[in-house]
């Protein structure tokens, strides 16, 4: 099926009076990549939870604007056993789903949708399970299969899950952006009219807008959800202006092309807060930047190995390089504003101890590998190519030859999930703002099959202590575990912590109640536009 076509969009940020009546109001955003998918469960990259988790999408229960606090969504309440293992959501009721253009629902949200968005994803003989990619990297890097014993439907408007054991991820796990709930009945339709790939492409949520058009590497268009059931928005119309050139973004939000956009370039930031029509939001990101090897490649599965190409890396150079001022030094693993961050689990810059492990090693004569660097911006990393370059004349200087890689956005996530590649450049932002979230994701042994965990290490003592994390309440006691983690990462250096970056999300003064997420999402379900 071809994209659907897209009319064209008159770029007006703010409502006009003609003849006494109001026109619709239209906000455009200049996003820096498209979707890999519009079904947010078979995803990972923040390109399709903005375009699809935020604006078309609900979760059972979901943060609190520009919060990390849980609060209640499709699920209005809910309960927890007294030995914490079982909880029982009770669902909003009348919440509609939306149309699109080749199914009408015929019922509104309901149990059925909350057993199948999980059964699809927990399943393998779910018959639903192979749909589109096949792939739940994020469910499996969240532990949510192992978690989860069974879930129960009670009635229509009730749903119990049990798990194996009391866990204090597990609220936190169900309101990541993938958990987000797809609707069975369009599911049952599209597969028995054999159109099954419709529903990533025709996707229907309970959220406040609806795609109404997309062309890839182009724009979506959305239109606001009448029906919402948390009201709906005061933007008639949204624009994704899909721009990966993070120079060309500022150049249309100055020229109001766009009255939002994504991740300007540090060296414009000091630019844009001087600009009287725009203010830029910023916030410590809860994120990493990471470079990463893939241990089931020779001669990655050797220690030394990553060791000294740890070492022979100026961390502290490419930092001021590639961030210029909005990034610091990481520590480790984990964001420093989270649960039991430490600043000293990173192995610091010596090129000649990095040449006498490679000589132990056997390599003293040369050593030829791949590095990849993803093509757009990201809140963790503003520009991989430059920074894979530094890394590459560093590791020239050890007498190790690297060639540059690098595909479009989701061919890149595709491969690199599938294992292609040596090293890597990439990161994560947390979504949930829980130590656990960033280090199952990139590092746990679910990841590895999940294929979050593109460096395919798996240590039993690693996974061991995130199960204790997952299982302690006592704050204390967690922050312990996650240190100790975090010292076997450095110990065995999977990868290799580059930088926690400083989010800048620059907004036309026009745009009212912007609210910046703390994970580096987008959300406009309460945005206007001044008149």
């Amino acid at each position: 099926m071809k994209p659907l076509s897209l009319l064209r969009v008159a770029i007006l940020a703010s409502s006009i009076l003609v003849a006494g009546q109001v026109c619709a109001k239209t906000l455009v955003y200049c996003s820096e990549a498209s979707p890999e998918t519009f079904t947010p469960m078979t995803s990972t990259a923040d390109s399709t939870m903005d375009a699809a988790a935020k604006t078309i999408f609900n979760r059972l229960v979901e943060f609190k604007p520009g919060s990390t606090e849980i609060g209640p969504a499709l699920a209005e309440s809910w309960d927890v056993s007294p030995d914490g293992k079982t909880y029982t959501f009770h669902l909003r009721h009348g919440v509609k789903f939306q149309s699109s253009a080749h199914f009408t629902p015929t019922r509104n949200f309901g149990a059925d949708d909350v057993l199948y968005t999980f059964n699809r994803q927990r399943d393998p003989n779910n018959p639903y399970h192979k749909l589109g990619n096949g792939s739940y990297e994020m469910f499996a890097a969240a532990g949510l299969g192992s978690m989860i014993d069974r879930i129960e439907k009670d009635d229509d408007n009730t749903v119990r899950f049990t798990l194996n054991a009391p866990n204090v991820t597990f609220l936190s796990g169900i309101a990541l952006d993938a958990m987000s709930i797809l609707s069975l009945e369009q599911t049952q339709k599209m597969v028995a009219a054999g159109t099954p790939e419709l529903i990533d492409r025709e996707p229907v949520g309970t959220g406040p807008f609806v795609l109404q058009a997309y062309v890839a590497d182009n724009q979506i268009r959305y239109a606001a959800n009448q029906d919402y059931w948390g009201g709906a928005p005061k933007i008639d119309t949204l624009v994704f202006a899909i721009t990966p050139e993070p120079t060309t973004r500022v150049e249309r939000l100055k020229a109001n092309e766009c009255q939002v956009a994504a991740l300007p370039p540090p060296s414009s930031v000091a630019d844009l807060k001087s600009d009287p029509d725009i203010d830029v939001h910023q916030i410590e990101g809860q994120n990493v930047g990471v470079l990463g090897f893939n241990v089931e490649h020779k001669p990655f599965g050797d220690v030394r190995v990553r060791t000294a190409l740890a070492k022979a890396i100026d961390r502290k150079a490419i930092v001021e390089a590639v961030y210029q001022g909005t990034g610091r030094l990481a520590g480790s693993m984990v964001p420093p504003a989270q649960l039991g961050a430490i600043k000293d689990a990173a192995i610091d810059y010596d090129p000649e101890a990095a040449r006498k492990l490679l000589k132990e090693a056997g390599y003293e004569s040369g050593l030829s590998i791949s590095l990849w660097a993803m093509p757009v911006s990201r809140p963790y990393n503003p520009n991989a190519r430059r920074m894979a370059e530094m890394i590459q004349a560093d590791w020239a200087a050890v007498g190790v030859t690297s060639a540059i890689v690098s595909y479009e956005w989701g061919e890149y996530l595709k491969r690199t999930s599938a294992g292609e590649h040596d090293s890597f450049l990439l990161g994560g932002s947390s979504d949930n703002g829980d130590p656990d979230n960033l280090l199952s994701y990139m590092l746990s042994c679910d990841g590895v099959a999940g294929g979050s965990n593109r460096s395919r290490w798996c240590d039993k003592d690693f996974d061991r202590l995130l199960q204790q994390g997952r299982a302690e309440s006592d704050l204390a006691k967690r922050a312990e575990i996650y240190r100790q983690a975090q010292e076997i990462v450095k110990t065995e250096v999977p990868g290799v912590p580059i930088a926690h970056s400083v989010v800048s999300i620059p907004v036309r003064k026009s745009v009212l109640n912007y609210v910046m997420d703390p994970f580096g999402r987008q959300n406009f379900a309460r945005v206007d536009i001044a008149e």
